[in-house]
């Protein structure tokens, strides 16, 4: 599809080499207005981001997760619930690309919806239900149709390293246990559900007493959640049921959690576990989405793209320490240069481990910056640039290639660390008690302020992180080469301050040049060619400006202000 360019310049030809350089000072580029705004009271970018959607129907998409209990409630139990979240839909894709007023994610990650016992719901009691809490399985039939009218796909959480102590299979187990007692060797055609789990008969370090019986569980995460066996082959038949089960209600993909404590410390194990599950989903539906929580270094979480399944979580780019905020607050060697060096070490191993997996198989990188189990980022900054750093780390983020995730609540630079629940805090839609659909959050949350407003405050706000993280949304959206490119880290360009990067995807070329830094920059594209062009020839593709000084490209020169990105093609 055509994109609209709205600001083009031409120069006379540039002579060869190549130069990026700094200039002192607070990051004002008075003089270098960019010539595409027409309006000096609106940030420049909303004019040349005036681009036309170009979705491809594939597995790279720009999701949001989604943590149920929190994000909207629709019966005033101020507990959120699939009709709630159903409602809201149109905040996060409208279906009409027309429209301005949504996020434009088009896919979504269910945190668990099953039922359980606990407010997180990670310790599932039965695999093929909907908590009461969140409501039935009819209203998320409803939810799913809804998603797939505005082509949004849905990823469900699914957890198979262990259930809730609650589950029919563990409860089953345990009783014929309690009635054979130690002695006694377990006769598994009167209770098969015995090697369902890890049993012994002697106390381990994360195994758990089976009452007075003699045996003992593991439950490596918690004495409620009984670790599950997944070499016997009736759970993996169980979990081939479950599986045909949610797909046949639409659900379009599985996110795996803790994947590398199947079997802890080994990972070939684990990684024969997911080829198994990969092989098992893609019979059933091949062009179905999967992907696994592996929390490690990228050496270590990229050895699992052997199994073929889709994607693993990118965690050297997420939290406080990770490569983007290590980047943004200038704690590593190469300053801004090492983001870029990042992102290529870790497609080369996704790709080197991809071909271990065969039949042609390409890994997806699933970049993200925070989700559920990490403090939310606008705790990361403090300072005179924190805000746009807050900002810039989302464009950090949400412009990495892969399918990559945004965690409710970041677009709005919301706040919680500490315990898990202040991590999980109530969407903040408004300050107003009154507003329809508002969640409590989790019981034993904080009291925490969120200092840069709900949404309500930041929507009519262009300066907002809200409608920041909207324009870098709108610009993935608009270029297919931002999630699918091979990168290219632009050494020669790049520098402490200045980060550059080139995509190319079915022989179409992006540039990303980024400011990282507080101090106003300016990058010489002389010598560069993209897309058949010369420096002088390459129109600007894009803009990302996080306070009131924009980009622009003048000829081969790109100027940049403190925190901004230009892109260009």
């Amino acid at each position: 599809m055509k994109k609209k360019v709205l600001s083009v310049f031409l120069v006379a030809a540039m002579t060869l080499g190549l130069f990026a350089g700094c200039a002192g000072g607070s990051g004002n580029t008075e003089g270098t207005e960019n010539a595409s705004a027409t309006d000096k009271n609106l940030p420049a970018m909303y004019t040349v981001n005036d681009l036309e959607e170009n979705i491809i129907d594939d597995n790279y998409r720009t999701s949001y997760e989604i943590f149920v209990y929190s994000f909207c409630d629709s019966n005033g139990d101020g507990i959120g619930d699939l009709d709630g979240l159903t409602s809201k839909l149109d905040y996060i894709n409208d279906g009409d690309p027309t429209t301005d007023t949504d996020l434009g994610c088009n896919n979504i990650w269910l945190m668990p919806i099953m039922p359980s016992t606990t407010y997180h719901k990670y310790d599932v009691k039965d695999y093929k239900d909907i908590d009461p809490e969140y409501g039935t399985l009819e209203d998320f039939d409803e939810f799913i149709a809804a998603c797939h009218e505005r082509g949004i796909n849905v990823t469900i959480d699914l957890v198979m390293n262990h259930t809730s102590t609650k589950h029919e299979w563990f409860q089953s187990a345990i009783s014929y246990l309690n009635q054979i007692g130690a002695d006694q060797e377990p006769d598994l055609n009167e209770c098969p559900y015995v090697d369902y789990y890890n049993f012994a008969t002697s106390e381990k370090a994360n195994y758990y007493a089976v009452g007075n019986s003699g045996w003992y569980y593991e439950g490596k995460f918690w004495s409620e959640m009984p670790d599950l066996n997944l070499e016997n082959e009736n759970v993996r038949q169980e979990f081939t049921d479950i599986v045909q089960f949610w797909l046949d209600r639409g659900v379009d993909g599985f996110r795996l959690d803790a994947v590398k404590e199947f079997y802890s410390g080994a990972d070939g194990k684990n990684i024969d576990v997911l080829s198994w599950f990969s092989d098992m989903v893609k019979e059933k539906k091949s062009d179905a989405y999967i992907v696994g929580e592996s929390w490690n270094d990228y050496n270590t979480y990229t050895k699992y793209y052997r199994s073929g399944c889709d994607s693993f979580f990118n965690f050297a780019f997420a939290e406080n320490d990770g490569y983007i905020a290590k980047t943004l607050n200038q704690s590593t060697k190469s300053k801004a240069s090492t983001y870029g060096k990042a992102i290529v070490a870790v497609q080369e191993l996704i790709a080197e481990n991809s071909a271990e997996a065969g039949d042609g198989f390409t890994g997806i990188d699933a970049p993200f910056y925070t989700n559920h189990d990490m403090g939310r980022s606008a705790g990361y900054y403090s300072g005179d640039y924190a805000v746009q750093k807050t900002k810039m780390a989302q464009a950090m983020n949400l412009l990495m290639s892969g399918n990559a995730f945004l965690y409710y609540g970041e677009e709005l630079g919301m706040k919680g660390a500490g315990k898990d629940e202040n991590k999980r805090l109530g969407m903040n839609w408004s300050t107003d008690e009154n507003y329809e659909g508002l969640c409590k959050g989790p019981a034993d949350a904080d009291s925490i302020e969120q200092i840069y407003g709900s949404l309500e405050e930041q929507q009519d706000d262009e300066y907002s992180i809200y409608n920041f993280v909207k324009q870098v949304i709108k610009i993935r959206n608009a270029y297919p080469e931002i999630a699918r490119g091979t990168v290219t880290f632009e050494e020669s360009l790049s520098n402490e301050q200045v980060c550059v990067l080139t995509k190319e995807y079915n022989g179409k070329q992006i540039m990303l040049i980024y400011n990282l830094s507080e101090t106003a920059c300016e990058v010489d594209l002389s010598g560069v060619t993209l897309n058949g062009k010369n420096a002088g020839e390459v129109t600007e593709a894009g803009m990302l400006q996080t306070g009131e000084e924009a980009p622009s490209l003048d000829g081969s020169k790109v100027t940049l202000p403190a925190y901004s990105v230009e892109l260009v093609q």
